[in-house]
């Protein structure tokens, strides 16, 4: 099933780990602070509670969401090529004004 991951983190350190995280579960970056991929239940389980401890008493917010086929169907995404391009290099090639 298809897994959404957003957060908002302020600390970077912890923002990178989460970025890590989702990387290491196969997910793909969609925006800044989201990503998404396949994972079965236990996958999604399982990154969630390393999620979890990554956040620990960090000031903000993780949220991780099962997506259906269904709901996977009505998605609707805009996006410039220039913005993909970025989220694959990774923020640190570009400085946004």
């Amino acid at each position: 099933m298809q897994t959404l991951v957003i957060y908002d983190i302020a600390n970077d350190r912890v923002r990178g780990r989460m970025a890590d995280a989702c990387k290491d579960y196969g997910l793909q970056r969609i925006q800044w602070s989201a990503f998404m991929g396949d994972l079965n239940h236990n996958r999604r389980e399982e990154l969630s509670q390393r999620l979890r401890s990554l956040l620990g008493e960090e000031d903000g917010c993780v949220q991780v969401f099962p997506l259906c086929d269904k709901d996977m169907r009505l998605r609707f995404e805009a996006s410039t090529p220039g913005y993909r391009r970025r989220l694959e290099l990774g923020r640190e090639r570009f400085k946004f004004v």
